[in-house]
C-alpha cells in the first residue's frame, strides 16, 4: 500500500468495524488451536500493528513479531505495540525454519505478487503442528476502486485459497465466510454508488454508521460460535495446521487481478 493508506490505518485501525471484526476472527483461531499458553507468533504482513496492538495483552504469554516491507508501517506499528517488528518481505521470511507456533497473514496475500512464494514461507517458519491463518478479500466481480488504493492484485475465486495452501504442504484447511451482512452494502458502494474522492473505504465512518456495522458483525460473530456458517461474505478466512514431516509443495495456477476485475 501508499503512504497515505498507512496513515489512514494507524488513525482508524482501532475503532472501524472491519478490523475490529478481523483481530476478533484471528483471535477466536488462535485461542482455538493453542491455548493461551507460551507460544510465539508472525503477524506477516503487520502493516500498522493493530492485531498486535490488540491481542499483546489479552494473551500476555504470546510472543508476537511483525513483520512488513514498509518502514513507515514498521515504524508506527512499533510505536503503537509492544511487539517486535521488523522490516522485510512476507515472500522470503527472514526466520529459520520452524521459528513460529502460528503464523497470520491478515488481509495481506490479496495484495502480494507471488501469494504461493507467502504461504510457503509461512509453512516453513511454522514449527510441525504450528497453525497458519489467513484471511483474504473474495469475488473477483466486486473489484473496484478500494482494491486499486490498496494495491490489491487479486480477490480470490471459490476454492483458490484452500488450493494454495493445501498445496503449500499444510493438512485440511478450515474457511469461513465472513463480511456476510454487509455485502450488500458493500457491492452497493463499490459498484453501483462509488464515491467521488480518492481512496479505499479505510477511513473514519461516521459514528452511527460505524457502530451499526459493528452490531452487524456481533451478529455474525454470535452465529459462527452457535456452530453456523455463512455461504457468503466478501472475506475468507481459512485455518491450517502443518503436519509432521510434511515437505512444502507446489502451487496451482495463480490468477492475477486482470482476470477478476468485473
Amino acid at each position: 500500500m501508499n503512504r497515505d493508506e498507512y496513515l489512514k490505518m494507524v488513525e482508524v485501525e482501532d475503532s472501524m468495524w472491519h478490523f475490529r471484526s478481523l483481530h476478533r476472527h484471528v483471535r477466536r483461531e488462535l485461542l482455538h488451536a493453542l491455548g493461551r499458553g507460551p507460544a510465539r507468533m508472525l503477524d506477516a504482513g503487520c502493516g500498522t500493528g493493530g492485531l498486535i496492538r490488540r491481542l499483546i495483552s489479552d494473551v500476555p504469554a504470546w510472543e508476537w513479531t511483525g513483520l512488513d516491507s514498509q518502514p513507515l508501517a514498521c515504524e508506527l506499528a512499533s510505536e503503537r505495540s509492544g511487539g517486535s517488528f521488523i522490516e522485510g518481505s512476507v515472500e522470503s521470511l527472514p526466520f529459520a525454519d520452524g521459528t513460529f507456533d502460528a503464523v497470520v497473514f491478515a488481509d495481506v496475500l490479496c495484495c502480494v505478487k507471488d501469494d504461493c512464494a507467502a504461504i510457503q514461507e509461512g509453512f516453513r517458519v511454522l514449527r510441525p503442528g504450528g497453525v497458519i491463518i489467513v484471511n483474504v478479500a473474495v469475488y473477483p466481480w466486486l473489484w473496484s476502486y478500494h482494491d486499486e488504493a490498496t494495491q490489491t492484485q487479486r480477490r480470490y475465486q471459490a476454492d483458490e485459497l484452500t488450493a494454495k495452501i493445501r498445496a503449500a504442504g499444510f493438512g485440511e484447511v478450515a474457511t469461513q465466510r465472513w463480511n456476510a451482512l454487509t455485502l450488500p452494502l458493500i457491492a452497493l458502494r463499490r459498484k453501483i454508488l462509488p464515491p467521488a474522492r480518492n481512496g479505499s473505504d479505510v477511513r473514519p465512518y461516521p459514528v452511527l454508521i460505524n457502530q451499526t456495522l459493528k452490531a452487524f458483525m456481533t451478529v455474525e460473530h454470535a452465529w459462527i460460535g452457535l456452530g453456523g456458517r455463512w455461504p457468503f461474505g466478501s472475506s475468507e478466512l481459512a485455518v491450517a495446521d502443518k503436519p509432521n514431516g510434511h515437505a512444502s509443495g507446489a502451487c496451482p495456477g495463480v490468477h492475477r487481478n486482470g482476470n477478476h476485475r468485473a
